[in-house]
């Protein structure tokens, strides 16, 4: 069994997977502790792997159906690398998480499709004491249309632009006539101001305002105000939330992606915002992972949005807090 196990994993990679469990293999006079999206990161109770055989150790852990899953090796609180799994990801903070898939794999809509025709970016730096570091690179995407469309602000537009792989995903969606053209003014976020600056700053959304609008309106194709949209992960879904919620005049639809609607254990404006009943028209989406800390407070938002009778779709997926 050990052995059978050895050839499987460097064979098939780590973890190995049966049906709804991964199993994880080290190989090694000692082994290091486990933490990933399936124990929330948790360095206080890393999973341990058990001796199955001299030099060689397992863990198994039961998953979501469908489940994207980052996790690292640790040992002596550094991460090590996986010698079984050569697939690597940003982990935001500057090092790399291992990654798989517990069946299937990304959407085939982050890939260039033959024949679809494609959306024209073009990236602009905005000079203004309203951003750290008194300036910010705007990425700008035109739909392959010549008609005006709607136009859709993303926060963290370089991870949405280059990690989403977002314009090819609209893109593919535009030729499959599964949603309107709509072009994208991607802002990059402010590096080490990037929590200040997402924690609905007043400075940010005015730079969005009079900076970044200006600047679409100037070079893309688009509709009037009012049938905008805004989208954003974590910090930047407060952002669009916030942002959605006080500017009707504006913005009508938000898509947050695990909105962090809650700043270390404080409800933020947006729970007030929903019951002043600002902006009841907005059409809203919410999703957020299975494996997140941050579950409880979309739930949360998610009734306190009903119960206002906004429009909300909300989703569940089986990963964790990345993208």
């Amino acid at each position: 069994m050990p052995q059978r196990l050895l050839t499987r994993v460097q064979r098939e990679g780590n973890p190995l997977i049966d049906g709804d469990t991964a199993t994880f293999v080290w190989r090694g006079a000692d082994a290091p502790v486990l933490i990933g999206d399936f124990n929330r990161w948790n360095l206080h109770a890393p999973l341990t792997l058990q001796r199955v055989a001299p030099g060689l150790w397992a863990h198994t852990v039961k998953l979501l159906r469908h489940a994207y899953i980052e996790y690292a090796f640790m040992s002596g609180g550094q991460a090590v690398a996986d010698p079984f799994n050569a697939n690597v990801t940003s982990n935001g903070f500057g090092g790399l998480n291992h990654f798989f898939y517990l069946s299937g794999g990304p959407t085939p809509l982050i890939r260039r499709q033959r024949g679809v025709r494609r959306g024209l970016i073009t990236r602009h730096v905005i000079e203004s004491d309203l951003v750290f570091g008194n300036k910010r690179a705007v990425y700008l995407y035109q739909p392959p249309t010549d008609q005006p469309g709607p136009l859709i602000v993303v926060f963290d537009g370089r991870e949405y632009l280059r990690r989403v792989r977002l314009p090819h995903i609209v893109d593919n969606l535009i030729a499959q006539g599964r949603m309107q053209p709509a072009a994208l003014a991607l802002i990059e976020h402010g590096g080490p101001a990037r929590i200040s600056e997402f924690s609905a700053s007043e400075a940010l959304i005015g730079f969005v305002l009079t900076k970044v609008l200006p600047l679409a309106q100037s070079h893309l194709r688009l509709t009037e105000p009012g049938e905008y949209g805004l989208l954003g992960a974590s910090l930047g879904g407060l952002m669009a939330m916030t942002l959605g919620l006080r500017y009707p005049q504006v913005f009508n639809r938000v898509l947050s992606q695990s909105g962090a609607f809650m700043l270390h254990e404080h409800p933020t404006p947006v729970f007030e915002l929903v019951k002043a009943r600002a902006n009841r028209h907005a059409r809203i989406w919410l999703n957020v992972g299975r494996y997140e800390l941050l579950k409880s407070v979309n739930r949360h938002l998610r009734d306190w949005l009903a119960q206002m009778n906004y429009a909300v779709v909300y989703r569940e997926y089986p990963g964790g807090h990345n993208y």
